[in-house]
């Protein structure tokens, strides 16, 4: 799934030069993204996005050797990234990111003569148009996921966490849009409290962990949902694709959803591990260019979703772990066969233990 399958003008800058050129600085834990990584190549807007941010963290670089200053801000700084409050250190920028963010999606639906994407309406509420928003729009005391439902605003923080975030909501608008019409459905149910319940665990689970494995090959998603390493990623490693050389025959490919996922991604370690879900397609969907299949694949797993999260016993174990860099051609040592050998991360699973 090359990012040469993407429409012209979405990989180059010529269509962009109609558009605002964003203005701003960034800390340098934005410079520290590598935007060649496999798992990023399914980002809609991806070339966009990357010069970007490029552009804006190396400006703040350059000024700060010019100056002489030590900028050592970066993710440590940052409050709790899975808090979306109103006290981040953040809070006094230029919301930067949200710029971006805006940006790229108005390139996005130009490009593709299509509106801007909406929420889904829960309740009385009414379809929304999405757009990103300042984190100071945020009300005090209201819930991210309410605001968001009620107004489409989806408040932006100058950070790698919103970065990636906002990144998910333009590569797979309508899932996101379904998991957050769950959240109100929640919230209308019992209120704002520390304890969420086992819906609004699962979505926050899968909204910041979660991974899709798509493939044409049952036996390959039964597999990793038992536990079986070998069978799904080992043996089968001709069948899947890489993200980076076009594949027509490949059977197999993982999409990373979860923004904190993405996040963490930034500094690699073997033991990072996803919430998954399965999705069976035909092997025609491997033919399709990036954009067909990311757009093929927002719409199943939202319906996946949908049927999921409408169920009474939903809890997040339904999910299956996925050690992320055991992923075929996510990272260069898995080509070794002992790299699957390390029983800490390619654990032997709970799932006997679940069916008793």
């Amino acid at each position: 799934m090359p990012a040469s399958d993407l429409p012209d003008t979405l990989n180059s800058d010529t269509h962009t030069k109609q558009l605002p050129v964003v203005e701003g600085q960034l800390d340098n834990s934005f410079a520290e993204i590598d935007w060649q990584a496999p798992w990023l190549s399914h980002i809609t807007q991806l070339s966009y996005i990357s010069s970007t941010i490029e552009r804006l963290s190396r400006s703040k670089l350059q000024r700060n050797s010019l100056d002489g200053s030590n900028d050592s801000e970066g993710l440590g700084n940052v409050k709790s990234p899975n808090k979306h409050d109103k006290n981040t250190s953040d809070i006094n920028t230029p919301d930067t990111i949200a710029k971006v963010l805006r940006t790229a999606m108005a390139q996005q639906a130009d490009h593709l003569q299509q509106p801007l994407p909406h929420t889904k309406p829960a309740h009385e509420h009414k379809s929304q148009t999405l757009q990103f928003v300042s984190q100071n729009a945020l009300p005090e005391g209201e819930a991210y996921e309410q605001f968001i439902g009620t107004t489409g605003n989806i408040p932006t923080r100058d950070n790698l966490h919103d970065l990636f975030n906002g990144s998910i909501w333009l590569t797979f608008p309508k899932t996101k849009a379904v998991l957050n019409y769950y959240h109100m459905l929640e919230i209308s149910k019992q209120g704002i409290s520390e304890r969420r319940g086992r819906v609004r665990d699962t979505i926050t689970v899968f909204d910041e962990n979660g991974a899709v494995l798509v493939t044409s090959d049952a036996s390959i998603g039964d597999a990793l949902v038992n536990f079986d390493w070998q069978a799904s990623l080992v043996k089968p490693r001709a069948k899947w694709d890489h993200p980076t050389q076009s594949n027509n025959s490949a059977q197999a490919a993982v999409y990373i959803f979860g923004h904190a996922l993405l996040e963490q991604l930034v500094s690699p370690r073997k033991p990072l591990c996803a919430h998954s879900i399965v999705i069976h397609v035909a092997q025609e969907f491997f033919t399709l260019p990036l954009a067909e299949r990311t757009n093929c694949l927002d719409s199943k797993v939202a319906e996946y979703m949908d049927t999921l999260l409408s169920n009474d016993d939903v809890k997040p174990r339904q999910l299956a772990p996925l050690p992320i860099l055991g992923v075929p051609h996510f990272w260069a040592e898995n080509k070794a066969a002992d790299f699957y050998e390390d029983s800490y991360v390619f654990r032997s699973g709970r799932r006997k233990k679940d069916k008793n």
